[in-house]
């Protein structure tokens, strides 16, 4: 034994601080993290591996961080609630927290779809910075709370897909009676154009675009859409998704199971759910282009909305908004807020973002 070895166990037992071999091995804060064990139901299928494996990253990554103290077992939609039931879930404590988009919610509160997105609204990365950093999490949250819950940005699409349509739209005229599955608030704005609009879970998209109980659905994008089976049993594909520019997820908790947290722990799920919302947008990034050429190798025809249909959506659109504002002040706070920032975003957007991707698409063939 070495002379300073032997002055630091001289020491350690002069001060009565005689320890044990293992007592070291483990850092404070390892032994005092408690177990803590939730169920998440998710809003939507297993079949589709990106949305619903964003919560099952979520589960992993705190995990990892744990060292498995903090476990979360992910549900898809219909094994414990259905997918447009997650927050009445999370609310009662049947659940401690859902993945779901707030826009789903809308008729609780209109406010809740600023959270996911809204026609005419903010791009992925947009929305991302209007939640931190424009007072969008404060806002929703503040109308979450009434329905004791609290959420955090746990993924996003992207600029979604316009949807599949059995026939071609040449005018808004064509929108008169059409059966659209389409969620959130994108339903009232049609709905004055005409469209029969139907919110409906995932799962069930399919069967009834097969049935004929819709004439059209919009999902996410070509990965998801892919996977739902949507170009089977119609022809034309529709873009943009001018109604889902940007459309975040969230994780739902609910708030009395959230306070009981501890702060560590409350560290660990926000950062968990930031690493999954990165996750999700860099996944579809990745699959979309390879979905959308197998669908169009097999026949799927691409089409663009028709310029008329996009401005008469848009004044439908500012329309609506006006008509809620008039009635619901938490609706008009969030709004002027986004709007707001909008104003702000996309004049520097439109200088450097746009014109770089613009000019990368036109010149794709060269580079």
């Amino acid at each position: 034994m070495t002379t300073t070895n032997l002055k630091r166990r001289s020491f350690l037992t002069g001060a009565g601080l005689t320890v044990a071999v293992g007592a070291v091995a483990s850092p404070a804060i390892a032994q005092s993290m408690p177990d803590v064990r939730w169920r998440l139901t998710s809003s939507f299928p297993r079949q589709l591996d990106t949305i619903f494996g964003t919560a099952q990253t979520l589960a992993r990554y705190l995990a990892e961080a744990t060292d498995n103290k903090f476990q979360i077992q992910a549900f898809p939609a219909g094994e414990l609630v259905g997918g447009l039931q997650a927050l009445d879930a999370v609310q009662t404590g049947a659940v401690e927290c859902a993945h779901t988009p707030t826009y789903f919610y809308f008729g609780k509160d209109p406010t809740l779809a600023l959270g996911t997105g809204i026609p005419f609204g903010l791009n992925a990365r947009q929305q991302h910075s209007w939640w931190h950093f424009a007072d969008g999490k404060e806002l929703l949250n503040g109308v979450l709370a009434r329905y004791n819950a609290i959420s955090f940005a746990c993924g996003n699409s992207g600029t979604q897909m316009g949807g599949f349509f059995r026939k071609e739209l040449q005018s808004p005229a064509d929108l008169n009676g059409l059966k659209f599955r389409i969620g959130g608030l994108a339903g009232l704005v049609l709905a004055k154009l005409g469209v029969v609009p139907q919110q409906i879970a995932g799962g069930d998209v399919y069967p009834a675009l097969e049935r004929g109980t819709l004439d059209a659905a919009e999902f996410v994008g070509p990965y998801d859409d892919e996977k739902l089976g949507l170009s089977k049993v119609a022809k034309y594909y529709y873009a943009p998704g001018w109604w889902e520019g940007g459309a975040m997820l969230h994780l739902v908790v609910n708030l009395n199971k959230w306070n009981e947290l501890p702060k560590t722990y409350q560290a660990i799920l926000f950062q968990a759910a930031e690493a999954a919302n990165n996750w999700m947008l860099a996944k579809y990034d990745a699959v979309n282009p390879q979905a959308l050429r197998r669908m169009l190798g097999a026949g799927t025809e691409l089409r663009t909305f028709p310029q008329s249909i996009m401005e008469a959506s848009l004044k439908a659109a500012n329309e609506l908004y006006a008509e809620l504002s008039a009635k619901n002040a938490d609706f008009k706070k969030a709004y002027d807020s986004l709007v707001t920032f909008r104003a702000e975003s996309l004049p520097w957007w439109g200088l450097n973002e746009y014109a770089y991707d613009t000019f990368m698409i036109r010149t794709r063939g060269r580079v």
